[in-house]
């Protein structure tokens, strides 16, 4: 009997499926919230992290989840060979604690962040997307404790439901993995063809990768849900087969390093600033600061949007129109403001390397609104923290290798002066 966890977080919301596909595949699931005594886990032959918004995908899809304790022990029990699938949300974590790619000290090496539904070049949607999508296997067999009853090529049709898929890693670790054959499932069509644009990649993942697994094939990042649909039941099967054979690991090894933390100095080319904060409780700020004290560090954190409004001529009447909108801020919960500024506090703003948010804003206002004098609109968050006690620079600079507030595979940090 293979004993399965199926680890559940708060927001955590597809067990049920996974149970399902668990029991349709001789897999014997157990119930395993977050909160647990982890010693517990060694109980288990695998584990699975379930799909769904944990913590409410506050600061990013995963990341808040990949800090807590149980996924320490997670790593130790990877460690040993053991098998551990994380669907969808539960594969934004793996990201996110660095288990998966699996670069050494599980350091952060890979990104999952928001859709981008490209077609001939040009984005044709973003946000939130579900459909079903073809997943074509990639590997050997033996490669992977999830592929282990399905041939090379073989592909599966299985739903696809989220709105931070796609995969984005340094082109050398891609080599590597390619190498490696831990990109191990890929988006196709109807034909088993990869094609990587909209809609067979339905996300715009690098590679158009739906699932990769780590070094040792023992843990696997997948976006799709196949638990949702007995199409799906081989990668489940073939984890009990894993477990039934003794948990046989590969060997391989990575040896691209993490991408380092890059923070420049804000500079503001002349643009409007908008910064924004709210009138009611913002808890997606308690939740990060909730987070970092539970890991240690006494400090207190505020969240702003930060709004960069590039202008030709007519400034202020072009911000009124802009302002009477309300596409940059919403007045009932909301209101124009100004960067925080305390004693023993640094602020930090996060942006997007690819700006969809402000890209889509800017359409909507020149298109929508008909508003053609903006030129240009940039999306920010400013986290500001406050640091009351322990040596601040040090703080800080711990802080930021947690990678709560960004991740810099997908994001850039600028330190706001």
């Amino acid at each position: 009997m293979a004993k399965i966890a199926i680890i559940q977080f708060p927001g955590s919301n597809t067990e049920r499926e996974t149970f399902m596909a668990c029991e349709r595949t001789g897999l014997t699931p157990v119930e395993f919230l977050w909160n647990e005594p982890v010693q517990e886990l060694s109980k288990f032959h695998g584990y699975i992290l379930v799909g769904g918004f944990s913590y409410e995908d506050r600061s990013r899809a995963g990341v808040i989840a990949s800090l807590e304790p149980i996924i320490d022990k997670l790593k130790l029990e990877s460690e040993s060979g053991k098998p551990i699938l994380g669907i969808c949300n539960g594969a934004q974590i793996l990201i996110e604690s660095g288990m998966v790619p699996g670069l050494r000290n599980y350091q952060v090496g890979a990104a999952l962040t928001d859709n981008k539904r490209i077609q001939n070049n040009q984005i044709v949607g973003v946000g939130y997307y579900n459909t079903w999508a073809n997943l074509k296997m990639g590997v050997e067999p033996n490669r992977c404790a999830f592929t282990r009853h399905m041939k090379k090529d073989d592909w599966m049709n299985i739903p696809l439901a989220h709105g931070e898929g796609r995969f984005v890693l340094p082109k050398p670790l891609l080599k590597e993995m390619i190498d490696s054959q831990q990109t191990v499932y890929r988006y196709c069509d109807n034909d088993g063809n990869v094609i990587d644009e909209f809609p067979t990649n339905p996300n715009g993942s690098e590679y158009s990768l739906a699932g990769v697994c780590n070094p040792q094939g023992n843990v696997m990042a997948i976006m799709p849900h196949p638990e949702r649909t007995p199409n799906g039941d081989a990668i489940f099967s073939s984890m009990l087969e894993y477990v039934n054979e003794g948990n046989p690991r590969t060997n391989h090894q990575l040896s691209s390093k993490k991408v380092p933390l890059e923070i420049n100095d804000y500079k503001n080319n002349n643009n409007t600033e908008w910064i924004i904060d709210m009138i009611i409780n913002d808890n997606e700020a308690s939740s990060v600061q909730n987070a970092l004290i539970q890991k240690g560090y006494d400090v207190l954190l505020s969240r702003q949007t930060h709004w960069e409004i590039e202008i030709d001529e007519n400034i202020d009447e072009i911000l009124t129109k802009i302002d009477t909108t309300g596409e940059l801020y919403n007045s009932n919960k909301e209101y124009l403001s100004e960067i925080k500024s305390n004693e023993n506090t640094v602020s930090f703003l996060i942006r997007q390397k690819e700006d969809i948010h402000g890209r889509a804003k800017y359409e909507s206002l020149t298109e929508k609104f008909g508003i053609s004098e903006v030129l240009n609109i940039k999306h920010g968050v400013i986290w500001n923290v406050i640091v009351n006690s322990g040596n601040f620079e040090s703080t800080i600079n711990s802080i930021l290798g947690t990678n709560i507030l960004f991740n810099t595979l997908s994001y850039e940090c600028y330190r706001i002066k």
